[in-house]
Parts: C-alpha cells; sequence; structure tokens
C-alpha cells in the first residue's frame, strides 16, 4: 500500500492560475508563491455575489485509531464538486511541531488529500515563521523595555507573554531569561509556547483585514504593573512594527485537492490550547467564491466544534448551514475500551458503548439549531453489522449517517455524504449561541461544561477565582471563553474516554488574551508547548539528492 507522500506525488497538479481562475478570482488578486501555490488579496468591488452555504466539519473525540476529520473535509469537497456544486474548502495550515512529532499533518490522506502536500506540512508560505519572528521580536521589546528604565513598571514577574517556536521543545517549558550579568537583561522566570498558542495566531485568524490585526494587536495584554495594572502593546508603542512583520501572512494561501477544488489554507491554532479554526478571512473567501463552502475546526466538536460556534461565527458573521460530525468504527470501539491492537476484528458491545462519545457531539451541536449529519470513514475492517449498529444509534439521535470512503476513492468514495450535506443545508436551521456576552464567566464556563461536554460543574482554583474578580473590574468578562483542554476526552483527563458520568472540569487559571478577544481557561494539566513522542515522526523522514521526500506519512 502507497503512503500517503507517495500518492500525492504521483498526483496530477494543476498550475495555481488555473486553479484560481476555476475558484473565479482574477489575476490581480493572485500573488503566486512558486508554481503550486499562491496567495490571495480579494478586491471586494470585483464579486458582488452572495454567501455560499457553510458546511462545518467536525468530530468525536480523536483517539490512536484515528478519524480523519480533514481527510472527510477534503473528500466531501470533492464529491460536492464532483456533483456540479461549486466549492471551496477552507482548513488550517498545519503545524511543523505536530509533522515532527506525533500527531501528523494537516493535508488530508489518500486519494483525499491537498497538495501540494509536502511543501504545504514543511514550510509553506512562511505564515508560521513570521508569526514566530513577530512573538519573538514582541518579548524581545518587552524586556528591552524592562531593561531600559522599565518607564512603564512592568512586573517581571507578572509578565503573560512568552516567546514561541513552531518545535514540539518540552525543555523550553519552564526557563530563566536574563541570565549572564547586568548586560544580559533583567533575570525573570519565562518559558516558551508552541507559535499555534501564541495570541498572535489567535488574532490572525481571527481578524478581518490589517487594520482590525493592528487593532487587535494594540490590545494584547503584555502583563501587569507592580500595582496590577495591565500593560498592553499599545503602551509600548509598537504595533506598528509587530503588524509590519505580519503583512504577508495575514493573507489566505490557495492551494487544491487532488480533485483540484479550490483550498484556502490559512491559520493553525490549535483546538486545544486556543480557538482551533482557519482564519476568518479564509472562510469568507471560500463562501464568498463557492456555492458551498467546507471548512473544518481542530480535534472534536467539544473543542474546535465549540468554539467555532461560539468564537468565529459572529465574526464571520454567519453560522453554518450543517454541521458533519467524523466517526471511525475503530476509533468508537476504542472509546468503548478496545485495545487498538484489537481493531480489526468485529466487536459490537465495545462499539455499543464507544457509540456514547457519538451520542454527546450530536446532542451538543443540535443544541445550536443547526441540521447536523453523521460521517463514518470507512476502513476496510469494518462490518455490516458495526455499520448498522452506529446508523441505528445516530437514527435514534436524530440524525443521519453516510459512510464514506475518501481515504480509498477521494471524491468519488464520498458521494452519498454530499447528497446528505446537501439535503441537511436546505433545512430549515434556527440558530442558537451557547451564551451570550453578558452572561458571567461562571455562566459560560458552565454552558461549556455541562452542555457541550456533558460534564456535571466547574470547579476553580483559587488562582483562578480571585482573576475573574479582577476581570469583572476590568470589564473583560463579556468576552467569550475559550477552554483550554485535553482534546482525547470530554473530561480534564486524557484517559477518560468514551462518555464519562458526572465529572468535574477544573480550571487553574485563567490567560487573558483581548487582542483575540477572548478568555482562556486552562483546564486540568494542559500543556501550551507540547512535548516529542518517544518514537518521533521526524525518526522516519528522508530525503534524496534529487530532493525527493520519504516518511512524511
Amino acid at each position: 500500500m502507497k503512503s500517503d507522500i507517495e500518492i500525492a506525488q504521483a498526483a496530477t497538479i494543476w498550475p495555481i492560475e488555473k486553479v484560481a481562475k476555476a475558484a473565479g478570482f482574477t489575476s490581480d488578486e493572485v500573488i503566486p508563491y512558486g508554481k503550486n501555490t499562491a496567495k490571495i488579496v480579494l478586491d471586494e468591488k470585483l464579486h458582488d455575489q452572495e454567501n455560499g452555504k457553510l458546511v462545518l466539519v467536525t468530530s468525536i473525540n480523536p483517539t490512536p485509531a484515528g478519524e480523519g476529520k480533514s481527510t472527510v473535509a477534503v473528500g466531501l469537497a470533492d464529491a460536492l464538486n464532483l456533483a456540479n456544486h461549486k466549492t471551496v474548502l477552507a482548513l488550517r495550515e498545519p503545524s511543523l511541531g505536530p509533522v515532527m512529532g506525533m500527531k501528523g499533518g494537516a493535508t488530508g490522506g489518500g486519494m483525499s488529500q491537498v497538495l501540494p502536500m509536502d511543501d504545504i506540512n514543511l514550510h509553506f508560505t512562511g505564515d508560521f515563521h513570521a508569526l514566530t519572528v513577530a512573538q519573538n521580536t514582541l518579548m524581545a521589546l518587552v524586556d528591552n523595555s524592562i531593561y531600559q528604565g522599565n518607564k512603564l513598571n512592568l512586573d517581571p514577574r507578572q509578565v503573560l507573554l512568552k516567546r514561541v517556536l513552531d518545535v514540539n521543545d518540552r525543555e523550553l517549558r519552564h526557563i530563566v531569561v536574563g541570565l549572564g550579568g547586568r548586560t544580559s537583561g533583567v533575570p525573570r522566570e519565562s518559558g516558551f509556547d508552541i507559535t499555534a498558542a501564541s495570541e498572535l495566531m489567535a488574532i490572525l485568524t481571527l481578524s478581518t483585514d490589517l487594520d482590525d490585526m493592528q487593532r487587535r494587536i494594540n490590545r494584547i495584554v503584555v502583563g501587569y504593573t507592580y500595582d496590577k495594572k495591565p500593560v498592553t502593546v499599545a503602551d509600548l508603542g509598537v504595533v506598528g512594527a509587530i503588524t509590519t512583520l505580519l503583512k504577508d501572512a495575514i493573507k489566505p494561501n490557495l492551494v487544491q485537492t487532488m480533485g483540484h477544488t479550490p483550498t484556502l489554507i490559512h491559520g493553525g491554532p490549535f483546538a486545544n490550547i486556543a480557538q482551533g479554526t482557519n482564519s476568518v478571512q479564509a472562510t469568507k473567501l471560500a463562501m464568498k467564491m463557492g456555492d458551498y463552502a467546507v471548512t473544518e475546526a481542530g480535534f472534536g466538536a467539544d473543542l474546535g466544534g465549540e468554539k467555532f460556534l461560539d468564537v468565529k461565527t459572529p465574526l464571520l458573521p454567519k453560522y453554518p448551514d450543517a454541521i458533519v460530525i467524523v466517526a471511525t468504527v475503530r476509533a468508537l470501539k476504542m472509546h468503548g475500551g478496545m485495545d487498538k491492537k484489537d481493531l480489526n476484528h468485529e466487536n459490537l458491545v465495545a462499539l455499543q458503548k464507544g457509540l456514547a462519545n457519538l451520542g454527546q457531539h450530536i446532542s451538543s451541536m443540535k443544541r445550536y439549531g443547526v441540521p447536523v449529519v453523521v460521517a463514518i470513514n470507512k476502513f476496510t475492517s469494518d462490518t455490516d453489522a458495526e455499520m448498522k449498529m452506529i446508523e441505528d444509534y445516530s437514527s435514534e439521535q436524530g440524525v443521519k449517517t453516510y459512510a464514506a470512503d475518501v481515504w480509498g476513492q477521494g471524491g468519488q468514495g464520498a458521494t452519498d455524504l454530499a447528497a446528505g450535506v446537501v439535503e441537511a443545508t436546505e433545512q430549515p436551521a434556527d440558530f442558537k449561541p451557547l451564551y451570550q456576552p453578558d452572561d458571567s464567566i461562571m455562566t459560560k464556563l458552565n454552558q461549556i461544561v455541562k452542555v457541550i461536554y456533558g460534564g456535571k460543574e466547574v470547579e476553580l482554583s483559587p488562582k483562578a477565582q480571585k482573576q475573574i474578580a479582577g476581570f469583572e473590574k476590568l470589564g473583560w468578562d463579556k468576552l467569550p471563553v475559550i477552554v483550554a483542554k485535553t482534546q482525547y476526552s470530554l473530561t480534564d483527563d486524557a484517559k477518560k474516554i468514551g462518555k464519562p458520568e458526572d465529572f468535574v472540569i477544573h480550571i487553574r487559571e485563567f490567560v487573558p488574551k483581548l487582542g483575540a478577544g477572548f478568555l482562556v481557561a486552562m483546564a486540568g494539566n494542559i500543556l501550551t508547548m507540547p512535548g516529542l513522542p518517544k518514537d518521533p515522526a521526524a525518526n522516519h523522514i528522508k530525503i534524496d539528492s534529487d530532493e525527493k521526500i520519504t516518511g512524511l506519512f
């Protein structure tokens, strides 16, 4: 069996100008980055067409068995185009951390991939590098302000921001900077986040244009003074420099699927530690240029799905016309307690137990008043009895199920799913947000935990309680809340798979991200700088003298 990269390398890829023309962009709107990639600068005066329908692809909680959410999103977009529905796909950019670590890339798989997959999974157009440099420039300016007399009275012990790298590097989680004597800075404890967790990444993906991005960067809270007053980038007076470093990164990137569906890939915040969606600009472009816009949100519906609907939707402003929840027989059996090595064998008992995880996600997504369908990403080991059990269970929950063999057949394997999604988008919807801006922070948290996770309650640490009181005085309690927690469980404990009952979500602290426009609630032991596994993917990547890459999935 060929690997994903071998399949991608054998695929026919159109010149990017041909893809752009098929999408409806003019030559003046396309900035080529080589033969197969471009950045897009839309001339709104040329496009007065109405927005197309929006389809959000999300999933159950991920497992080591794999769910293939991005693969299904790609296959669905190709299938819609095959059915003569003009479709544009909008996805997140891969981070080098997972590419070199354990999770893998973000360009789909098999016959349902985005091309050129090796470029996209590596440096692509340099957006992540620009964000890394911008964040580290900001941190250098912060530390320099402290060193050069500290006119802002910034308390070095209360600097909120960290430097970043697009690398999984646990050694840098907790460090001390400024060592080496008087001329080497002011010593203080600090650390590194992965670039995808930076506030600048969140700002890039939520900004509507360059001016909006500059306003958001100005609002970033750098830290607090000795008398506990917030210090912002506006106080530092460096917004021009930071925005300038991101002037190209804010432009969405255009590529194509193996079926030549125009694909906008832009921004890559993780959904377990950030908001987990591609950029507002990319999604808007996809809706503008397609009769259907297919997009995805990171990890399960409890993370990326909820954050898309509660944080991103108001900025589009457009709610999805349909939501697709991706699951696999294998993953559901793992949620039912089955060992990974046994997944190729039929086990209806484990599947029945694991279906409760799917049920929670169906319930939480239906809560928003948008039509929901279930996509079963099919494997050859799936049996008819297992497929029927999922179909019957989903039907009891009031949703239809469609099998899709997108890895093996690409868009041809998702024709039924595409027809089902079109039918779903034509049903009436009555979108209801999970909470209102004026709701208290605890009300917002309780809505997320009880409705989306199916949990019992929220428990705050003394630090988190104190922070809420401070946020209320500053008026920050009106912001949306982003919960940073493990992606593997509905709880904040990665080992509690399936659908646990009567669990408590523990919030240890909040991180205010005023530039992004939300508060981050840190749940459990979630980390903003991942580490590498025992056998990282980097161990298997090779390149020959002709620059042919192998081992990249």
